[in-house]
């Protein structure tokens, strides 16, 4: 049986989730993975109501959809991040508060725990969802970042994650980071950085997002193939890198879709990812969980974007054989 293709409701929490589930059971998907904004899934609601993760359930139901994980990025990004005013823009009001630093990192941890307890109430493993960081701001090394400066990045990490991790490990649902920028662990160096800090625990792994390891000049197939038994989600989502002798990959403080970008992200199939090789991958370390299509293209329409994605993603994905290609060429089994 192929993977299910599911659509993550990230990019169009503008939209009821009744309508959203409408639209993409017309497009052909198999489900949705359900972002914790919007009306989408409230992580509040579905720990102080008790019918609400059933009327979820129902609504998806109603429209032949499955939910396999829900995830909560906005909120995650500020339990290790330096709060400035940007977050404002990204988090609910209760998160925010006053705005006051360490309210905010405390309330965004507590908030972590709640998604593993409302996963738990839903039915599902998985919560996806970003870490923030202490120290991206340190990328380039001027001025001088030493070791030490680092160090206590990864250590902060463990120390405002682990208590969160205890809880999913109690709910026993696995807590998936996005590797990506702005995240502790970007790359495959620091995504083992970050498993080390955490003493490797189980409840602890990655949502695969091929996009965003492209334009780093990282391979994604090499992603899967350093951290096998740690890809608990996947997202299929395109990135193509632009450079012209103009450009740079750092993108020159230019918006997703403006001209002159060094990258940027496109619809699947329509960029630089190789998914035929991801899928070769995926098939090699058993991965049978969701593909996740996480679509951004701001070059295009989303409807026809998304219901492409879903057929492309259909298309792309094949069982591995279950037999040699050669075995009838076997003299032993004549």
């Amino acid at each position: 049986m192929a993977r299910p293709v599911t659509m993550f409701t990230g990019q169009w929490a503008d939209l009821p989730l009744d309508e959203l589930a409408a639209k993409c059971s017309d497009f052909g998907y198999d489900g949705l993975e359900l972002a914790c904004w919007g009306d989408h899934f409230e992580v509040d609601k579905a720990l102080a109501e008790d019918d609400y993760c059933a009327k979820k359930r129902e609504l998806l139901e109603k429209h032949d959809m499955q939910v396999f994980a829900i995830s909560s990025h906005l909120v995650g990004q500020a339990v290790l991040d330096n709060i400035d005013a940007r977050h404002q823009a990204i988090l609910p009001p209760h998160i925010w508060g006053d705005g006051d630093p360490a309210g905010v990192n405390a309330r965004a941890a507590e908030d972590m725990i709640g998604a593993a307890r409302a996963a738990q109430k839903l039915g599902v493993s998985v919560v996806n969802g970003f870490t923030g960081s202490s120290i991206w701001h340190l990328l380039y090394s001027f001025p001088p970042v030493t070791p030490e400066m680092i160090d206590d990045g990864f250590k902060l990490l463990a120390e405002r994650w682990n208590p969160i991790l205890d809880v999913f490990g109690e709910c026993g649902v696995k807590f998936a980071l996005e590797v990506h920028p702005t995240e502790i662990a970007f790359d495959i160096v620091t995504a083992q950085r970050a498993l080390d800090a955490l003493g490797n625990r189980e409840e602890f792994g990655f949502n695969f997002d091929p996009s965003h390891l492209l334009w780093q000049g990282v391979d994604p197939v090499e992603f899967i193939r350093a951290f096998p038994d740690r890809i608990y989600h996947v997202h299929m989502k395109d990135a193509i890198v632009t450079l012209d002798g103009r450009s740079g990959i750092l993108s020159s403080h230019l918006n997703f879709g403006e001209a002159g970008r060094g990258w940027d992200f496109r619809s699947l199939g329509r960029g630089g990812v190789n998914f035929e090789e991801i899928i070769r991958e995926l098939n090699r370390i058993n991965y049978n969980g969701p593909l996740s299509v996480e679509w951004e293209d701001c070059g295009m329409d989303r409807d026809q974007g998304a219901a492409e994605a879903c057929d492309f993603v259909k298309t792309i994905d094949f069982q591995p054989s279950q037999v040699a290609f050669d075995a009838a060429f076997d003299k032993d089994e004549q």
